[in-house]
């Protein structure tokens, strides 16, 4: 998936600190529609927080700016975790990889954080793509805003958009599909009433699988078919989020 700066390891993720060992795992019976996620909760701190998780297994890539295994490549499973309000820590790539092991997840996966109920997900479906939304807007804008705004330290509320679909990408498509879920995000937040492009830490991952000899389908704007279906799945869920919100 798709992530910060930082590769994700190739054996899986680190062992699980000590402080973290048996941390409190169990699965909520809510399941995604169709795709193979969970709603998962856990304890930490004194907190009761949720996460999504995905299981994708082999033959899955995933392009995503997501902070823990960001960029395009193979990934086993996609995990959005919730974290506490005025979160404390300066390691987001690190405690997801604990929550990972945690959960007994294995080789490269992609993480995203949020400070929004992940519980309250919210789904939209088209044409055999799914887009599920995680929707925190306590702390919005535009994306161009002034380069002060941009020394304000942000909390991670966050809008994360997890999209999968049936039909393999290419390399330039994958890219163009994070782009075109991006643009549905925005006209949804408008659609919704809303006078802002999002949050300062919203992230994206599009899964799909690996392409064959064929390279896969080499467009995913708006105007083309798969990408046509990304928006109008990502717009539904990300206007049903903001409605909530």
């Amino acid at each position: 998936m798709i992530g910060g700066a930082r590769q994700p390891r190739e054996d899986g993720p680190p062992p699980v600190p000590p402080s973290h060992q048996g941390c409190a795992i169990r699965p909520v019976r809510v399941h995604l529609p169709a795709q193979r996620g969970e709603l998962r909760d856990r304890h930490e701190d004194g907190h009761h927080l949720h996460h999504l998780l995905w299981r994708l297994g082999p033959g899955v890539r995933v392009c995503s700016s997501a902070v823990l295994g960001g960029g395009i490549g193979p990934r086993a499973w996609i995990l959005n975790a919730q974290v506490p309000g005025g979160y404390p820590r300066l390691d987001p790539d690190r405690h997801l990889a604990e929550i990972a092991a945690a959960e007994g997840l294995t080789g490269p996966g992609a993480g995203l954080m949020t400070a929004a109920d992940v519980s309250a997900y919210t789904t939209g479906h088209d044409g055999g793509v799914t887009a599920t939304v995680t929707t925190g807007l306590g702390v919005r804008g535009w994306a161009a805003a002034p380069e002060s705004a941009a020394r304000t330290p942000h909390r991670p509320g966050t809008v994360n958009i997890v999209v999968t679909l049936p039909a393999a990408l290419s390399d330039a498509a994958l890219v163009n599909a994070v782009a075109t879920a991006t643009e549905a995000k925005v006209q949804a937040l408008l659609d919704a009433g809303l006078d802002c492009s999002g949050t300062p830490t919203d992230a994206v991952c599009v899964a799909a699988p690996e392409p064959g000899p064929d390279g896969g389908e080499p467009f995913a704007g708006p105007r083309s078919p798969w990408g046509g279906r990304i928006a109008r799945a990502v717009h539904t869920a990300v206007r049903a989020g903001a409605r909530l919100s």
